[in-house]
């Protein structure tokens, strides 16, 4: 287990795999079709402005200094990051760090009783291994900070292993202060795949490149273990803005200086996409414009690194690059989205936000929440008023609720909540007009219905009529068309080849359409695929490989 290191780390080898048998045609099709797309990004960065720095091929010798040194000139950005939970991601388990219960507090789970408590200054629990027996072991490290808070055991392997028994460090008063089980329906033993012994709760592979900065995993496949290492346990200033003794030496005009005086000021990337930006509100509309489009998508996809429901495929990402180098976010898929696009499992922000009208005209997310706190920059209603006008949005007329209700809270109509890990309730950041009568055509859930529990969807579709004179709308009108897919309605394909050829649509769900069309690769499919190659949003490319991925070889070989 590495400890933490400030020096520049030495090369890694890419992380490899477990192995997993003899690999199929399709699953080799689809390695050459993600090496192509990996290219293809490749390029593309290297043909855009996506990246400030002057000296990309230098980057390498840049070493990270921590997020101290980065305080001695930026007092304001380190003060309001310390206290936030990007600051608090993980901690060495001490007195101060810690906030569970371990004066011998006791937890039952699935027949089995676990003890926290303390010995020789450690923190201990007493719980059943990967043998089903109970034994000790110590916590070395907490996880997370609020509403909840895991705790990572360290085995002798490298592995750093989360305790599905976690920490309620809400107020009592809100049901919190207590132990719980992070799948309290289920009765999960040493033998299940989530126990917390086994690979699904394993922090090196599942959670530790989203907690710390400049992670590296270091597995080993010859003896399957870790050697992880990272520059801080956090997530601290260099974990967005990348190493940065270029930064200090051009700040202290120190050595060759002069090589990073451009608009990176020796970081690989400048988050400028706001600078000089303001919004100018639409009397009439009510709404804001931004005053000039936002081109780039760099402070949004170095949020989507941990934001976003992903897959790593490459340790070499450095920020400032396309989100794609590295990292494979996940489309509206069934299981993971609703049809409609509303997050149903574990899909964080980022997919949401990409499908949203915000979005389509400019939002980042450092629009609403402070970069360096994550805060909201304004409390309640306040933070939507930046664009959009109380007078005419913040008003009974418009939300049909009384003034200060929990029905008037912009969020509680356009950003509903899913509880997820038991405790941690999230806002769905596609900013939707609710749509109840989506809930009776396709069981869809609705803000309307979250909080009028005892109303059925019929009801609530009925009062939205009544209050506009319509049925309600919005930016998002796909839920229909993928709903007929997961049916296989007979239509179902021309209605996503038409959101797929739709330059109007927000690139998340062309590529969704895409996506599913590649079950079904039809000439006229393939030829909207090839066009698609093209395409400027690399979401849309990616599945326009796999659609033609699934073509017959002399296909492949033209387009691909």
């Amino acid at each position: 287990m590495g400890a933490p290191d400030t020096a520049a780390p030495s090369p890694v080898p890419p992380v490899a795999a477990p192995p997993s048998g003899r690999k199929s045609w399709s699953s080799i099709l689809a390695i050459v079709g993600a090496l192509v797309l990996v290219a293809g990004g490749a390029a593309w960065w290297l043909l855009s402005d996506q990246v400030s720095a002057p000296f990309p091929s230098q980057l390498a010798a840049a070493h990270y200094i921590g997020a101290k040194t980065c305080a001695e000139c930026h007092a304001r950005q380190y003060d309001a990051w310390k206290g936030s939970h990007h600051a608090l991601a993980m901690q060495v388990a001490d007195d101060k760090s810690v906030l569970g219960n371990f004066a011998n507090a006791k937890f039952r789970y699935a027949g089995i009783t676990s003890t926290f408590f303390r010995r020789d200054g450690r923190f201990l629990v007493n719980t059943d291994g990967a043998g089903g027996r109970l034994a000790n072991f110590e916590v070395r490290y907490t996880f997370g900070v609020a509403p909840l808070q895991q705790y990572l055991i360290e085995l002798p392997d490298g592995r750093l292993q989360a305790l599905s028994i976690a920490w309620d460090s809400r107020p009592k008063g809100e049901g919190g202060q207590r132990w719980f089980h992070l799948y309290p329906g289920e009765r999960i033993t040493h033998g299940d795949e989530l126990h917390w012994t086994k690979l699904q709760q394993n922090w090196n592979y599942m959670c530790a490149d989203c907690h710390s900065t400049n992670l590296r995993k270091n597995y080993d496949e010859a003896t399957n273990t870790f050697r992880t290492s990272w520059s801080e346990i956090n997530v601290a200033c260099e974990a967005c803005h990348g190493p940065g003794s270029y930064h200090v030496a051009w700040a202290k005009k120190e050595g060759d200086w002069k090589r990073f005086d451009a608009a990176g000021r020796g970081f690989a990337v400048a988050y400028d996409e706001r600078k000089g930006v303001v919004w100018t509100m639409d009397a009439k509309s009510g709404n804001a414009t931004r005053s000039r489009p936002r081109e780039t998508a760099k402070e949004i996809e170095s949020c989507a690194r941990c934001h976003a429901r992903r897959g790593q495929i490459s340790e070499d990402y450095a920020p400032g690059r396309p989100i794609g180098d590295g990292y494979r976010i996940s489309l509206l898929e069934d299981g993971l989205y609703w049809p409609d696009g509303q997050m149903r499992d574990e899909v964080y922000n980022v997919g949401s936000l990409m499908q949203s009208r915000m979005y389509a005209k400019g939002v980042t997310c450092g629009d609403c929440h402070d970069p360096h706190s994550a805060r909201l920059r304004l409390p309640g209603n306040a933070v939507c008023a930046q664009c959009h006008l109380p007078v005419k949005y913040d008003a009974p007329g418009h939300h049909h609720h009384a003034a200060g209700s929990k029905g008037a809270a912009c969020a509680a109509c356009h950003m509903p909540t899913t509880t997820y890990m038991v405790v941690d309730p999230r806002h769905d950041h596609s900013f939707r007009v609710p749509r109840p009568d989506l809930s009776v055509a396709l069981g869809t859930p609705n803000a309307c219905n979250q909080c009028h529990t005892d109303r059925n969807p019929q009801w609530a579709a009925a009062a939205i009529q009544k209050w506009y004179g319509r049925v309600a709308g919005g930016y998002q009108n796909t839920g229909e068309a993928f709903s007929a897919w997961s049916r296989f309605a007979a239509d179902a394909r021309s209605r996503l080849v038409r959101i797929a050829d739709d330059a109007a649509q927000s690139a998340i769900v062309r590529a969704s359409a895409l996506e599913r069309l590649a079950a079904d690769p039809t000439r006229f499919v393939i030829e909207l695929a090839a066009r698609a190659l093209n395409d400027r949003d690399e979401l849309v490319r990616r599945s326009a490989v796999g659609v033609i991925a699934g073509a017959d070889p002399g296909i492949r070989a033209r387009y691909l």
